[in-house]
């Protein structure tokens, strides 16, 4: 193949993470709970169904389910193949090739690759101390779009909601606020998405719902954003059996509530054992939590997956060397994770290793 075919806004971009170790996946931040108690009820209903025919374009039906949750209007949600996909709309909505989208570093990385793939440039602002957000960064940086995520994916934390509202309220263009962790969260910007004209919240039921195999994710924005944005996305997009788990999903709060219930109880613990061991522990709100090991980061992970445990390895990134990230397990989860880590340090103490 000749490269020259190749658009040149994405000829650098590379596969996105893709582990083939088989062992305990520690490394996806998904509910550790298991499927959504719904799951097996809803598949049965779905035998039911004529899935010969198409589901409805806009997925009315969770639209309308999600307004009844937060107060909103359906039309005020954009339902998507996951929130990557609600993301992909967006910038595909709102940004120009050629312009600009800033965000906060070091935050998840796939939103540089959505700008990257819509024929935007994509730059940062460096996180100040703490992993906080610095809201003169973002805004002095000009750019025509800003996104960021909170909690922040991969340091935990939220950012200071007053920081973030700062950003909203004085950039000139759209802001997307990626809450994909928000049940794990104090504060939301969801239920502001009317009061002001620039603002876009995405979410997810990937994590705290328990359906990231049923790839289903919403954004909701005021009223004329959301109106483009519903234009703009592929039709159908989201099947029929996922729309009705997801309804179920949001139906069943006890299942959620019990998440992050466990989230947590479990948090304060496992960052208890983790400081035991010697690693350095980072404040969480999610249901994961980042850590920076004494030893390279990437021996570790190794070392951790030989013994059956994957995490999460951003030791190579600046600002976060020799950070791994791992999910917030269950009790039985989280004392086998500390047990293999026990298990790796006193390999290195034996080894002599440093």
């Amino acid at each position: 193949m000749n490269e020259s075919w190749v658009r040149s806004t994405v000829r650098d971009i590379p596969l996105y993470y893709n582990p083939k170790v088989k062992a305990v996946r520690m490394d996806t931040s998904v509910n550790v709970l298991g499927p959504n108690t719904v799951v097996k009820d809803v598949l049965a209903r779905c035998m039911d169904l004529d899935l010969n025919q198409y589901p409805t374009p806009y997925s009315d039906e969770l639209r309308a389910a999600l307004a009844e949750k937060y107060g909103l209007e359906a039309d005020n949600f954009v339902v998507g193949n996951g929130s990557d996909e609600a993301l992909d709309v967006a910038f595909k909505s709102f940004m120009e090739p050629g312009e600009t989208v800033v965000a906060p570093y070091p935050s998840y990385v796939l939103h540089s690759f959505f700008v990257k793939v819509n024929g935007g440039r994509f730059i940062t602002a460096d996180l100040g101390q703490g992993f906080q957000l610095d809201p003169d960064a973002l805004l002095d940086a000009r750019g025509k779009m800003i996104i960021l995520c909170t909690p922040n994916n991969p340091t935990a934390n939220c950012f200071h909601h007053r920081d973030v509202e700062r950003v909203v309220r004085e950039h000139d263009g759209p802001v997307i606020v990626d809450e994909a962790y928000g049940e794990f969260a104090r504060e939301s910007f969801m239920s502001r998405v009317d009061e002001f004209e620039n603002l876009i919240v995405t979410r997810t039921f990937s994590k705290a719902y328990g359906l990231a195999g049923f790839r289903v994710g919403y954004m909701a924005s005021n009223l004329k954003m959301a109106g483009v944005m519903q234009r703009v996305k592929i039709p159908y997009s989201l099947d029929r059996v996922s729309e009705l788990t997801a309804i179920a999903a949001l139906k069943n709060t006890s299942y959620v509530d019990a998440a992050v219930g466990l989230v947590r109880e479990e948090r304060s613990r496992l960052a208890s054992g983790l400081a035991g061991l010697g690693f350095k522990t980072f404040p969480s709100e999610s249901n994961f939590i980042m850590f920076r090991s004494p030893r390279p980061s990437s021996d570790l992970v190794r070392r951790l997956a030989e013994k059956g445990v994957l995490i999460r390895d951003f030791g190579h990134l600046r600002m976060l060397e020799d950070c791994v990230r791992t999910t917030i397990g269950t009790r039985e989860l989280n004392d086998m994770l500390l047990l293999k880590l026990k298990e790796v340090t006193e390999d290195w103490e034996g080894s002599g290793d440093r």
